[in-house]
């Protein structure tokens, strides 16, 4: 399965006022791997960022004016992530901005007719309901270091949230559990280690007739306490 994993940063916060894309970040996961494949581009908008924009990401109106169109780098965008699920943090915000650029170049499909959506932000807030859930937030709740994020950027959002998604579904990761990090409040789980493609495959290693009997048996002695033996329902 392919996947993209997506942020941009805009003029503003909303389309329908006239605000643009100015730069748009992407990597890879296939097969739940990072394939280190990217895709990173900054866009000139043609209109003003406004101030609280940059405040945020940092991206000035100086900065932009060199940059490509939308119109220049579209095809080039769609067929990085055509066929692919978006990955995206609030996904609503960002699709709204591409669906809105699409719209303004004739002939160009919408989001939803070239890639399926996932929102992690939406999938946070079923997993931890009531609990803050924006990037920084699951950044610590799973232990991703993310403390060389000064502004937001959309290709580091991106890295960030690919560990972060691949953390909430099960891994991809390697945890370091041996305890011997240097920060004295570490949880086991505060340094994440991408593993390698060529990682050879782990080692099964299955029960012995005698060791499922005895585990029968530790079960039996479960059931006689009176509490329902989870393991055999």
């Amino acid at each position: 399965m392919r996947q993209i994993v997506l942020d941009t940063e805009t003029t503003g916060i909303e389309p329908r006022e006239g605000h643009r894309i100015i730069e748009i970040g992407c990597v890879e996961v296939i097969n739940r791997k990072l394939t280190g494949n990217h895709y990173h581009v900054y866009i000139n908008p043609q209109r003003f960022v406004e101030q609280e924009a940059i405040e945020v990401h940092g991206i000035t109106n100086e900065f932009l004016a060199d940059k490509p169109l939308f119109k220049d780098i579209a095809q080039g965008f769609i067929d990085f992530i055509s066929g692919a699920e978006l990955v995206i943090h609030n996904a609503a915000f960002d699709v709204g901005f591409m669906d809105h650029e699409f719209a303004m170049l004739a002939g160009l499909p919408k989001t939803h007719d070239i890639c399926s959506v996932l929102d992690t932000l939406a999938l946070a807030r079923q997993m931890h309901p009531g609990q803050k859930n924006n990037l920084d937030a699951l950044c610590k709740r799973y232990g991703i270091d993310n403390s060389h994020r000064e502004l937001h950027g959309a290709l580091l959002d991106a890295e960030i949230l690919a560990d972060v998604y691949l953390m909430m579904t099960g891994g991809q990761t390697d945890l370091n559990l041996s305890g011997s990090g240097n920060n004295s409040n570490s949880t086991g789980a505060d340094v994440i280690r991408r593993l390698s493609a060529n990682r050879k495959p782990l080692k099964i290693v299955r029960a012995t007739a005698d060791e499922i009997k005895q585990h029968e048996s530790r079960l039996d002695i479960v059931e006689k306490s009176g509490s329902p033996c989870i393991w055999r329902q």
